[in-house]
């Protein structure tokens, strides 16, 4: 690296960044003076046009702290018939966003552009027409370093690069951040996939999958901005505390109109208030629901016994009674939502009035047809042979009569199933019901057989592993006509319905040609953690590839007997002492007294999913949310309180997993007790 007088090349990258952030910031004030007053034909579109201008104001916000370019391209050979990209002597600077001169010539190259796809995915084997690959250090928002590949050259030998391994292990204060500038090849194929096919990603502690869902949405709203606006995304997380963590991802890419949720937003028809024991919760989980759901809402249909007579001036047009129960049946065949053929029926029994006034010489048009089926003899008629369904109101009938849940689970539920989801004290009323998740999902299934679920054009699901059968029916009705990303590990299942096999979660989600890609590449987890961490592999995900850390740097590991919570809070100090973020984490009985114990030595904390400032860098994290969280480095309390926390083995030894997996940098190993006899075997 030259830095003589004659020959500058960091002072002249220093001088591009400045160039670009002076373009930014021109391209967005270009966007403020805009004057709408004139191009806007009344309120409601100068209320949108408005808006829109907000949003790319906010776009193109520069913030100081994030590097406007992370790297650059030099590309071999001017452009032909293959190679429309690159020219000769033609260099891109590749960033988290495009910018322009005043010309219009690119300045900063979108990382999601066509041209930008070699920066991931060039390599000494397949240089791809790149003869430098050159990548930039950053000190805040300062360039303060570069390196350079060059993969053309055959007298340069392949190496790793120092600044990419240290802009992974770089340690984090704050909500996660994007990795635009680390993106592996593996990583940048399932990023860069098209968005008609669902894809599920298996992948371990630090594989990155949270990182490439994400970065999958904002590639897909580059390469499908118009469809995508139209049918919208959306990102489900499994709790508050990890959407928090997650949200400022998208932002820092550009991307405002991403919403997040979790299962249980989704399905709020009702208020939980309740809580259901494993058993009851498993069954109501079952995909088996879906059918015993069906059967009671098409059970209120009922075969017409009556024939329908419609009064029109002096005349009487009579529907027989065979002749609606064919148009019925009909509707029950074409197998539509309950509510559509609801509202079609009262138009079939109308038509078929309308076609006796023809054979009787008269020429009525449709809004005879429409008047017909409006009036009191036909609605009568479509109320008693297909009456309106309430979903809560069903869903409650079926929880609390066990007649009602009799008839329709019989062949589906055995008896003992149908005892386990009975309310022991039926509510009396939907809001006087103490309503559980599961539920409430219920409820939703109960919705969606009545009315369709609007569905949006892309959804990621992360952390699905967790998932029951019934909430992946939840997620897929979201995106019957879009496509969907998936992204968990079965080892971190956690729940006692967890996802056995990504096949079968498709499966329930309706995605059942979706491509299923592993990642097994740890970036984020120090290879001396995630070594002592997969000792629990064989016992609680059989056959599951282990995570390998690419990492050069070890991490630090440490095993360390205490006698008590004071030890506990002297190690969190300890960690305290290195930069970055710490996480304290314990089995949720535990919580409350190591808050004490963090209280009596003056050290402040924080919630799981408040952001960390300089000040307070420490997290209380019970294990129950922890999952996908990281912090620098972790102390976990007490692995065997962790275990025996949850109502089975299995599912405690892979909390304990989980909480084994969320340090970046270093672990501590805090135990009073035994350790679970499966961490001591080698």
């Amino acid at each position: 690296m030259s830095t003589s007088v004659h020959d500058d090349p960091l002072g002249r990258e220093r001088a591009h960044l400045t160039s670009s952030r002076a373009a930014l910031r021109a391209m967005r004030e270009d966007v403020e003076a805009l004057d709408i007053s004139d191009v806007t034909a009344n309120w409601v579109n100068a209320e949108v046009l408005s808006r829109q201008i907000d949003e790319r104001i906010k776009a193109l916000a520069d913030l100081s702290d994030t590097p406007l370019f992370f790297g650059r391209l030099d590309y071999l050979h001017a452009p032909g018939a293959e190679q429309a990209e690159g020219a000769e002597g033609e260099r891109f600077y590749i960033g988290r966003r495009h910018v322009h001169d005043g010309d219009g010539d690119p300045m900063v190259i979108d990382w999601r552009a066509p041209v930008s796809q070699p920066f991931y995915r060039a390599s000494k084997k397949d240089p791809l027409d790149v003869g430098l690959r050159r990548r930039f250090g950053y000190t805040g928002g300062d360039l303060t370093a570069y390196e350079d590949e060059h993969l053309s050259d055959p007298r340069e030998a392949a190496r790793t690069s120092k600044l990419l391994q240290q802009e992974i292990e770089r340690p984090r204060v704050g909500p996660m951040r994007d990795i635009v500038a680390t993106i592996q090849p593996e990583q940048d194929e399932i990023v860069r996939s098209g968005l008609g096919g669902t894809v599920c990603v298996q992948g371990g502690p630090g594989t990155g999958k949270t990182a490439v869902g994400l970065h999958r949405v904002a590639y897909l709203l580059y390469a499908h901005r118009e469809r995508l606006a139209r049918t919208g995304t959306l990102v489900i997380g499994p709790n508050k505390s990890f959407l928090h963590y997650i949200e400022q991802v998208l932002p820092a890419l550009g991307e405002l109109t991403v919403r997040q949720a979790t299962v249980d937003d989704l399905v709020a028809h009702v208020e939980v208030r309740g809580t259901d024991d494993a058993p009851a919760a498993v069954v109501k989980g079952d995909a088996r629901m879906a059918e015993v759901l069906k059967r009671a809402v098409y059970s209120h249909v009922r075969m017409p016994a009556e024939p329908v007579v419609v009064v029109r001036g002096s005349r009487r047009w009579r529907v027989p009674a065979y002749e609606l129960e064919d148009i019925v049946r009909e509707l029950l065949d074409r197998n539509i939502r309950y509510g559509a053929a609801r509202e079609a029926l009262p138009q079939r029994i109308a038509h078929a009035v309308l076609v006796q006034m023809e054979r009787a010489g008269e020429a009525p048009d449709d809004r005879v047809q429409d008047a017909v089926a409006r009036g009191s003899a036909v609605k009568a008629a479509v109320k008693e042979v297909w009456p309106p369904v309430d979903p809560a109101k069903l869903v409650l009938r079926l929880l609390a009569d066990a007649g009602f849940l009799a008839v329709h689970a019989d062949g589906i539920l055995t008896e003992e199933e149908q005892k386990t989801i009975l309310w022991a004290k039926p509510a009396r009323s939907v809001k006087a019901a103490k309503w559980s998740a599961a539920d409430a999902v219920l409820i939703d299934e109960a919705a969606d057989i009545v009315e369709r679920t609007h569905s949006l054009g892309h959804v990621v699901l992360d952390e699905a592993q967790d998932l029951s059968p019934m909430q992946y029916r939840a997620v897929g009705r979201r995106c019957t006509t879009g496509s969907a990303t998936v992204l968990g590990d079965l080892a971190q299942g956690t729940t006692p319905w967890a996802t056995r096999s990504w096949g079968e979660a498709l499966a329930h989600l309706g995605k059942a040609d979706g491509v299923i890609e592993e990642l097994t590449a740890g970036f984020r987890v120090p290879t001396d953690v995630i070594t002592y961490a997969s000792r629990l592999l064989p016992h609680i995900a059989p056959g599951l590839a282990p995570v390998a850390s690419v990492r050069e740097n070890p991490g630090f590991f440490d095993l360390r007997p205490v006698a008590g919570a004071d030890e506990v809070v002297s190690a969190c100090g300890e960690l305290l002492r290195n930069e970055g973020s710490v996480g304290l984490i314990a089995a949720d009985a535990r919580v409350p007294a190591l808050a004490e114990a963090l209280a009596s030595a003056g050290l402040s904390y924080l919630d799981p999913g408040e952001e960390t400032t300089a000040e307070t860098r420490l997290t209380l994290v019970p294990a129950s949310l922890a999952k996908g969280l990281e912090y620098d480095y972790v102390v976990l309390d007490e692995p065997r309180a962790v275990v025996d926390g949850e109502p089975d083995e299995r599912t405690g030894l892979r909390r304990l997993y989980v909480a084994l997996t969320r340090a970046v940098s270093g672990l501590i190993v805090a135990h009073a007790g035994p350790l679970p006899s499966q961490l001591t075997q080698e």
